[in-house]
């Protein structure tokens, strides 16, 4: 390869990937495709015309890096995926939480695995397709920044990442709109130009989590109450794993007015319902925070994002014993769920983040 600088490019199929592959051999590095084969939905009966990690996803890969002239890796990463991705989605919905199985893949597999494996084998960059930014900063530290597309950018799913791996990252779809990669991925011949994209969790390709938790767990969800707010039986559910805060559609029972899912107890395998106004809250406490590039001192205000792509609300923030942050809102949020993100920026910049609890 020479004397130019090495990257590994993370490369799905699909037509981000394909582009985050082609602009860093226009920038003048030395490229290397990967992809990680994660997961195969038939392993557990999942049939859909959407699979993740598919033997087509990494064979679209393989073609792009062909006409690149790049060469093309498969890394086999399934058991990690298994126990960092799936074991947790499947156990935060045993536990009445939440998960965010995107942020796990981003922690633990594009930025945990995939990067120890690029700087094992001398690479000076990992690169992916999010729609994210990587800003120098003051005494050398970097920062993360929001991407150019509003509606693509993707910094709630990147929160952990550290000043180690913002060194050694690309983000080179950070500056354009997706409209902007599929011309370039055109322009470029790309069969998958027009590959549309992945919805939802990607190994649960049928969409029904709760179809998936129990066929990976091998056995059926424990029935339990639904109860109001004073504890009061209204009826049953099938398991709590079939819910989460906010959720009204899918409950399975007819009270004569419309309730949500205000609170899931496990220990007591209990459904709390109530009305709209009841699942809104004015506060939340924020665990495991990952601060980025955040000023010191410390802000006594940011805006935070409770779910992807969810509108931005002011709060006053304080830390908490432990390196958790309470944040007090100036307007109350609907339903946050315990174990989603809390994502904290100051303008476009991503302070940091860390799960509701």
């Amino acid at each position: 390869m020479g004397g130019k600088p090495k990257a590994l490019i993370a490369m799905s199929g699909g037509v981000d990937s394909s582009v985050a592959a082609l602009l860093p051999q226009r920038m003048g590095y030395d490229c290397v495709g990967a992809t990680m084969k994660l997961f195969e939905n038939e392993d557990i009966g999942e049939r859909s015309d959407r699979p993740c990690c598919s033997l087509a996803d990494a064979s679209d890969a393989a073609r792009v890096a062909a006409a690149l002239s790049m060469p093309h890796y498969v890394f086999d990463f399934t058991e990690a995926f298994r126990v960092d991705v799936i074991d947790r989605f499947a156990s935060s919905y045993e536990a009445g939480a939440t998960p965010s199985p995107c942020i796990d893949c981003n922690t633990y597999l594009k930025f945990g695995r995939l990067f120890e494996r690029a700087r094992t084998m001398g690479f000076d960059k990992i690169v992916t397709g999010h729609y994210a930014r990587i800003c120098p900063g003051a005494n050398g530290r970097y920062t993360l920044e929001r991407a150019a597309d509003l509606q693509k950018d993707q910094t709630y799913f990147l929160y952990t990442m550290t000043q180690e791996l913002l060194a050694h990252t690309l983000f080179p779809l950070g500056p354009l709109h997706k409209r902007e990669t599929r011309a370039i991925a055109a322009e470029a011949g790309f069969a998958n130009a027009e590959k549309r994209e992945s919805q939802d969790i990607c190994f649960v390709a049928s969409g029904d989590y709760a179809g998936f938790i129990e066929a990976y767990r091998g056995r059926a969800f424990k029935p339990g109450n639904f109860v109001d707010t004073s504890g009061r039986a209204l009826g049953r559910h099938g398991g709590i794993e079939r819910y989460t805060i906010g959720q009204r559609k899918g409950l399975g029972i007819a009270l004569g007015r419309p309730v949500f899912v205000k609170e899931i107890r496990p220990d007591a395998n209990e459904v709390v319902l109530a009305e709209e106004a009841e699942v809104f809250a004015s506060s939340i406490e924020i665990q495991g925070v990952n601060l980025i590039a955040a000023p010191r001192p410390f802000p006594e205000r940011a805006q935070i994002m409770i779910r992807y792509n969810a509108r931005l609300v002011w709060a006053a923030v304080a830390p908490l014993p432990g390196g958790g942050l309470r944040a007090v809102f100036d307007e109350a949020v609907r339903a946050p769920a315990k174990g989603q993100a809390a994502v904290l920026y100051d303008g476009g910049r991503v302070i940091g983040g860390g799960r509701i609890g």
